[in-house]
């Protein structure tokens, strides 16, 4: 589909803008082909969705939305995905679907699948906040190791490639386009939020899962709440969450708030009453959250990146 530069003012109708059911891309593991596709959310802003589940070979590990908008001059891709077979694909698909050259790349955060495609883009500039990009730099190594471990043949020639350029918040013009980067904290120490002001579409990078349970290595469950508090007051028509289906409204922005605030008192509550991990991970949660995509092995994780934390906070609360 082409997307001509006058459409760039109109908006579809919400009917057609947003399907609340996520287009699960059709991955062929024997030709390593992500499947993925482009579907349009406003007119020169397409999603590029990826199955909402854990990292596996079935998904080549791609887990993650990402997305590319097409401004008059040039497109703007927003993240790269998990390996460099996925940004090669990712760009073969932008180029079918407008004729726009790609002109910049956007990271919204500092974990692997909003990066690890950069090869695909290594002509472009390549921008991150500078925290996100020390991060990068920083855990690259061990992120190429894991996802090698997790998905095998999928990663092959994927070597880290960083940003190579500063994003600010603030406003961002790019061709017919005005953009909005927002600064927020909390899934990791620098949470961008990508918003284009004509269509209302935001991209809400780690800040926001719908359907899926957060993801923690790097969380800081209260400054991630009340980050939300601040997001939840923004004006929107279309949300493009990390993982799970996009929203034509701020639903997931509640989803994610229930979650960690649940996380947040299970975990105080369990270290006050001396539960060790494994009985954390036996405690029963609510019914919403267990139907959550990836639960089984995400909560897993939760538990091991932030109950030591609430069992130390107890200890010292306790010290004479």
């Amino acid at each position: 589909m082409k997307t001509p530069k006058t459409a760039l003012a109109s908006l579809l109708p919400a009917a057609l803008a947003v399907a609340l059911a996520q287009a699960a891309p059709r991955v062929d593991v024997d030709r390593l082909d992500y499947g993925l596709s482009a579907r349009a959310l406003a007119p020169g802003v397409w999603v590029v969705e990826g199955a909402n589940a854990d990292f596996s070979p079935a998904n080549g590990c791609n887990i993650i939305n990402t997305g590319f908008i097409a401004t008059g001059k040039g497109v703007l891709v927003i993240n790269t995905g998990p390996s460099r077979r996925y940004g090669e694909q990712l760009r073969a698909l932008i180029a079918k679907t407008t004729s726009e050259p790609v002109a910049q790349v956007i990271h919204l955060n500092l974990h692997p699948d909003y990066f690890l495609g950069n090869q695909a883009f290594a002509d472009v500039p390549r921008l991150a906040t500078d925290t996100t990009r020390a991060g990068m730099a920083r855990e690259a190594k061990s992120y190429e190791d894991n996802l090698y471990r997790l998905c095998g043949d999928w990663m092959r020639g994927t070597e880290a490639l960083l940003p190579s350029a500063t994003a600010a918040p603030g406003t961002l013009r790019l061709g017919e386009r005005e953009l909005e980067l927002r600064e927020y904290r909390g899934h990791t120490d620098s949470d961008l939020v990508l918003i284009d002001k004509a269509s209302g579409v935001v991209f809400a990078g780690g800040l926001v899962f719908a359907q899926r349970v957060p993801t923690t290595p790097h969380a800081q469950p209260a400054v991630w709440l009340q980050s939300l508090r601040e997001f939840g007051g923004l004006p929107l028509k279309t949300l493009v969450p990390s993982h799970g289906p996009v929203r034509a409204d701020a639903s997931a922005v509640a989803e994610t708030q229930r979650y960690l605030q649940w996380l947040d008192s299970s975990f105080r509550t369990l270290a006050e009453q001396g539960a060790e991990m494994n009985e954390v991970l036996r405690a029963e949660a609510p019914a919403e959250f267990r139907g959550w995509a990836a639960f089984g092995t995400e909560y897993t994780r939760n538990v091991a990146h932030l109950y030591p934390r609430y069992e130390q906070a107890v200890l010292k609360a306790a010290k004479p």
